[in-house]
């Protein structure tokens, strides 16, 4: 009875001793940080800033400011579609898209449908029970020219504990008023990912 008691215990310290301790430390937002190898917060902040690059170097924008007295082009950054397998959070980002045109200075980003939605019922609201100084006024939204999308494809290759993923991310920027694709891009990334044994 004894031993058997004396066996249980120590199983279920040996249990509790392979759960480990954790630890969480907080790290810089930048730095990059890739436990997995699938797509991360790295990965679209450089493949937003990357696009966006690539889409203000094409000549469109300086095309549309020399053609319109010098005014910035106005863009929405409409639905990038994830067709990859696994989870992308595209919200992030389409976020980090429109970040970096904004900072860019070279176009006007406008808000998203959704968003657009919410400040059009503030400003009704603001119709009703905002003095007159302060309200804002109906009809007076600025309509974005141009429209971003896109989408995100992957392909995985694996062998025993090798894998590689690779991401190939596309974007069109599309004038509203003609149709016309005023500039395609691309960005690709690939990842190495190799499962090393555990060692007793």
């Amino acid at each position: 009875m004894l031993a058997r008691r004396t066996l249980l215990l120590a199983t279920a310290a040996l249990a509790l001793s392979a759960c480990g301790i954790k630890r969480v430390s907080r790290v810089d937002p930048n730095s990059v940080t890739d436990l997995s190898g699938r797509w991360n917060d790295t990965d679209s902040r450089l493949v937003a800033n990357e696009l966006i690059a690539q889409s203000l170097n094409a000549g469109w924008a300086r095309d549309w400011a020399s053609a319109n007295s010098g005014q910035a082009p106005t863009v929405i950054v409409g639905e990038f579609r994830n067709r990859t397998m696994e989870h992308i959070a595209v919200g992030t980002f389409v976020r980090d898209l429109e970040r970096a045109y904004i900072q860019s200075s070279a176009v006007r980003v406008v808000a998203s449908r959704e968003e657009r939605q919410e400040v059009r019922d503030e400003r009704a609201d603001q119709q009703v029970n905002a003095s007159a100084e302060t309200r804002a006024r109906m009809a007076r939204e600025q309509g974005a020219r141009f429209m971003l999308q896109g989408d995100v494809q992957a392909i995985e290759d694996s062998e025993g504990r090798e894998k590689v993923v690779f991401y190939q991310i596309d974007a069109t920027l599309i004038d509203l008023e003609s149709n016309a694709k005023v500039w395609v891009g691309q960005h690709k990334i690939k990842k190495y990912i190799q499962r090393r044994r555990l060692t007793p």
